[in-house]
């Protein structure tokens, strides 16, 4: 009986049983605290790692020391940059850190490829994962490169702020999600605020006007 992990992976339930027992044979639940670093640049792609619980940023940092969160990695999927790490025998050009506890399975490399030569539905699932992922990368791209800063970044608050309107966040910690830098987002937010948007304390953003966000976000 395959362990309980693998159901959490639907794609890989056209495997054959031998197949699933390759994989849950060497393969390796792992469990990491919030604020670890999974991987980081100039490092190998040592397992091919699919998330079960929690969440994993993936950023980059530019030569000039500018911050970009690419995306998040949460449970049930796998992560791109791994992913093509592996495919390639590259070593990794980006970060991955956990933002909450995390589990995971660790497959490893030389099951990866064992699996990826003999079973085409392994395949499929690897592909399919990554195919999907690369949209969403193309998708932060296109964004920095010709969307308008302030829409991005109402947009982002409406996305991050509780039920309460309510975010913990500082403006770079906003400033790494959008690529920008941390002056051009409090620029913003003073702008926000003056506008009664919104109202700024240290480390807390209020907002009080979520419509106008809407609205801006929205190109309105």
């Amino acid at each position: 009986m395959p362990p309980d992990w693998i159901t959490r992976f639907p794609e890989l339930a056209p495997l054959t049983p031998a197949e699933q027992k390759l994989i849950t044979e060497r393969a390796q639940i792992v469990s990491l605290p919030a604020q670890t670093t999974v991987f980081a640049p100039g490092l190998p792609a040592e397992n091919f790692l699919l998330l079960l619980e929690g969440t994993v940023r993936v950023q980059q940092v530019s030569a000039n020391g500018r911050e970009i969160v690419l995306y998040r990695v949460a449970g049930g999927e796998s992560c791109i940059m791994t992913t093509a790490c592996l495919l390639s025998g590259d070593t990794y050009n980006a970060e991955g850190v956990t933002e909450t506890p995390v589990k995971a399975v660790a497959v490893p490399k030389a099951t990866f490829e064992d699996l990826m030569a003999r079973s085409a539905d392994f395949r499929r699932f690897v592909f399919s994962h990554y195919a999907s992922r690369i949209t969403d990368l193309l998708h932060v791209v296109e964004e920095v490169a010709f969307e308008r800063i302030d829409k991005r970044l109402a947009q982002r608050l409406l996305d991050l702020t509780n039920a309460e309107g309510r975010l913990g966040v500082t403006h770079q910690e906003l400033a790494v999600e959008l690529g920008t830098a941390r002056e051009v987002v409090s620029r913003h937010l003073k702008e926000f605020q003056r506008r009664g948007w919104l109202a700024l304390t240290r480390g807390l953003v209020h907002v009080t006007d979520r419509r106008s966000l809407e609205r801006l976000a929205a190109g309105d």
